[in-house]
C-alpha cells in the first residue's frame, strides 16, 4: 500500500524533534499576539480543514496566554468572604478564544477553522485559517463559496466554528453528552418567555 506525502507530515508531528520546536517557540514567543504567516506550519492538518493555497485563504498564528483566569482584585486589604471570588471561569476552550481575537482583528475575513502548533511554559499557539468572502476565488470555488451567504457572518464570535461546538457541547446529540441541557435549548422547549 502507498502511502501519500500527508501521512508522513502527521507521523513527523506525532514526534517532532525536540532542538526545532524549541527554537520554534522562542521565536513565536518574541514575535505579536496575532501574526499573518505565509503558510501552513502543519500542512497536512491545514489541508484536512479545508485550507487552499489560492487567493482569499490567509493565515494567522495566535499566542495566547496559559493558566487560569485569576483577576488581581487592587487595593483589596483583609478577608473577603466566599462570594467575592476573582477567578473566572471560562466556558471556552483556547482554540476558540484563538478563533475570536483573529476574526476582531481581521473584520474584513471569515475564521474558517484552526488548529494546534504547540505550547511553552506561558503561551499556546493556535494558527487560524481564514478566508476573504469578498474575493473572486473564493466565490466561484465550489466547496468554499457557502462561507460568502449572509448567515455565516461572524461565525466565530456566534460559535458557529467547529471548536465553539466542541465547547458549548453541540458535537454529541442528545443522551451522550455531559450538557444535555444544551440540545434542544430551553427557548426551542418553550420554558423561556412565557
Amino acid at each position: 500500500m502507498v502511502k501519500g506525502v500527508y501521512h508522513y507530515l502527521r507521523e513527523i508531528w506525532k514526534k517532532p524533534d525536540k532542538e526545532l520546536v524549541r527554537d520554534r517557540m522562542i521565536e513565536w514567543r518574541k514575535g505579536n499576539a496575532l501574526e499573518v504567516i505565509e503558510k501552513p506550519t502543519r500542512l497536512d492538518r491545514a489541508r484536512a480543514l479545508g485550507y487552499k493555497a489560492k487567493k482569499g485563504f490567509v493565515m494567522l498564528r495566535v499566542k495566547i496566554n496559559r493558566g487560569g483566569r485569576k483577576r488581581p482584585r487592587a487595593g483589596v486589604k483583609g478577608r473577603s468572604t466566599r462570594k467575592q471570588t476573582i477567578r473566572k471561569t471560562l466556558k471556552m476552550n483556547y482554540k476558540w478564544v484563538a478563533q475570536i481575537r483573529a476574526a476582531r482583528k481581521y473584520r474584513n475575513l471569515e475564521v474558517l477553522n484552526s488548529y494546534w502548533v504547540g505550547k511553552d511554559g506561558k503561551n499556546y499557539f493556535y494558527e487560524v485559517i481564514m478566508i476573504d468572502p469578498s474575493k473572486p476565488e473564493i466565490k466561484s470555488d465550489r466547496t468554499m463559496k457557502w462561507i460568502t451567504k449572509p448567515g455565516n457572518k461572524k461565525r466565530a464570535e456566534r460559535g458557529l466554528t467547529s471548536a465553539a461546538k466542541k465547547s458549548r457541547g453541540l458535537k454529541s446529540k442528545r443522551g451522550k453528552s455531559p450538557k444535555l441541557k444544551v440540545r434542544p435549548s430551553l427557548r426551542a422547549r418553550g420554558r423561556v418567555g412565557k
